[in-house]
């Protein structure tokens, strides 16, 4: 994945520098980044690393894996002082008998404390080992005054080490230790933050959880147009590619690499070299991925729910149906697939956490495992004639005004649940969806739904909402009484912090692009992917 300092993550590289800036001042607040796989947490580390310098900190970055308790105590106590001696102008070796003799005339209680560790460890003595290790920084701070930050890539991976005290020593330390910080990340967001809310959750101390997203869509378009300098991108072809990736830096650059190396292809051809055949980078990333499932008891089963998932039946009692299987059974099996982080709640509705693995079940796998002949000639068309016809809806409904787009979606609604920034949302069956002219000078058009029970106003803002627009939708809002009102600016263009504080005031929500993308997704419809 590309790395240019256009793409790094600014915003989330400034919480970074501000937490750690702070830790000098006698505040510290630990951070835990947590994302998907391949969304970029590592080369948001890196890259603070990189542009971080300053010797009154040591930055001990470690990344998590599978190792012995001893070995991962060698490479911890390596790495600190490696860093601690790279600001003392000496010559350095990655040799841990090394570095403890040199750092042992600036550190002496250290490198005494570390030797004392490796023997305990040689000795194969794992209790308190993890808490002990972790004092180091402390005592360097006590010795020199340095504050240490502490980086753990996958942090949820330490529990391989064996300790089974492992998080109650690492709490005490969090407790007691106020001169150090730690920033933990992890790709299973279900795992961590369930240690988080479990292990790691302290009245004092605790992290900062901070969700590294895929790149917005500006973002992405500056960063698909960086890596296809001089191809000639056509725009809708990029605004496809931003839909179909969801933004993930990881497959943007997959695919914009793709393109680069066969000149005169378009997407299809691409997608159908990377996702189809059983040579391409996607294809053996994903059939690999599929694997972790073989073992299970349950394998059939979560396939099953993970195909029918993928294919947009993604309600727990519809998929029961379908597999004439209790709903309880289904629960407990979605439960499963929740844990692994294949599948991501959203009310009653289920997706595929990967938006490209879940195109890939789809069109590839299921295809190829229901398919009655092993020809590979028609399975191969067959699924070039669906990205075809994708391409083809994604251009249709791209020229489609917003207006349009959300009368086809709340024809959808039926009556089920999701969730919109913590928000729990009944989507009402509506009756009767009607134009609505609005006066504001923002707010030109909307939407009057009724159904049943409720009634949506629905104001449709095509520029960036102001505090005037909120005060003239809302007064417009108070013509309509009797019946359970809902009042909802939709706008792609974002609202400003005093303008979404008007409408909290107003009892106003205001869905922004992410948020109706959210829910095109749940209802396997083309995102809506603004001029950018």
């Amino acid at each position: 994945m590309v790395t240019d300092h256009l793409f790094d993550r600014q915003a989330y590289r400034e919480v970074l520098e501000k937490r750690v800036i702070a830790l000098k001042d006698g505040y510290r607040q630990n951070v835990a980044l947590i994302g998907d796989e391949q969304v970029g947490k590592t080369c948001l580390i890196h890259g603070f690393l990189r542009g971080f310098l300053d010797s009154r900190f040591i930055m001990v970055y470690v990344e998590a894996r599978p190792e012995t308790l001893a070995s991962f105590v060698r490479r911890f106590v390596g790495i600190l002082l490696y860093n601690f001696l790279s600001n003392a102008s000496v010559p350095l070796k990655e040799d841990l008998e090394f570095l403890v003799e040199k750092a042992s005339g600036y550190i002496p209680r250290t490198t005494a404390k570390i030797q004392a560790l490796l023997a305990d460890v040689d000795r194969r003595k794992r209790e308190s080992i993890f808490g002990e290790l972790l004092s180091l920084t402390a005592l360097i701070h006590q010795e020199t005054g340095k504050f240490c930050v502490v980086f753990f890539d996958e942090f949820h991976l330490l529990e391989g080490l064996g300790s089974k005290s492992l998080y109650g020593e690492w709490s005490q330390r969090l407790l007691l230790d106020k001169t150090t910080l730690y920033v933990i990340s992890s790709s299973a967001p279900y795992k961590a933050k369930a240690i988080l809310a479990r292990d790691l959750s302290l009245l004092f101390g605790n992290f900062e959880v901070i969700i590294v997203e895929p790149f917005d869509i500006p973002t992405s378009a500056r960063f698909l147009e960086h890596l296809t300098q001089g191809f000639g991108l056509k725009e809708e072809e990029r605004d496809f590619i931003i839909h179909f990736t969801g933004g993930s830096p990881f497959y943007l650059g997959v695919i914009a690499e793709s393109l680069i190396a066969r000149p005169g292809t378009g997407v299809a051809d691409v997608l159908e070299q990377l996702l189809f055949c059983s040579s391409g980078v996607l294809h053996q990333r994903f059939t690999a991925h599929l694997k972790r499932f073989q073992d299970a008891l349950v394998s059939a089963d979560c396939l099953n729910i993970m195909n029918l998932v993928a294919s947009g039946q993604n309600r727990v009692k519809d998929i029961a149906h379908i597999l004439k299987k209790p709903v309880k059974e289904i629960t407990g099996r979605v439960g499963f697939l929740l844990e692994k982080d294949v599948l991501v709640r959203c009310g009653d509705f289920l997706k595929v956490a990967d938006r490209v693995f879940g195109f890939w079940l789809k069109s590839v796998h299921q295809e190829k495992r229901t398919s009655l002949t092993f020809d590979a000639s028609n399975q191969k068309a067959g699924f070039r004639k669906g990205i075809e016809t994708m391409l083809q809806e994604f251009a249709a409904v791209s020229h489609q005004s917003l207006g349009e787009r959300m009368v086809g979606i709340l024809r959808l609604f039926a009556d089920d649940r999701i969730q919109i920034e913590r928000k729990r949302i009944t989507l009402n069956h509506f009756r009767e969806i009607k134009p609505l002219d609005l006066k504001g000078r923002g707010l030109h058009e909307g939407l009057l739904c009724r159904s049943q029970d409720s009634l949506w106003i629905i104001g449709l803002g095509s520029d960036a909402v102001t505090e005037e627009d909120i005060a003239e939708f809302s007064k417009e809002c108070k013509r309509y009484r009797g019946k359970l009102v809902r009042r909802i600016i939709i706008t792609p263009r974002g609202i400003d912090t005093n303008s979404r504080l008007k409408a909290l005031e107003e009892h106003i929500w205001t869905w922004g692009l992410d948020n109706i993308n959210d829910m095109f997704d749940l209802f396997s419809k083309p995102r809506i992917i603004a001029n950018v």
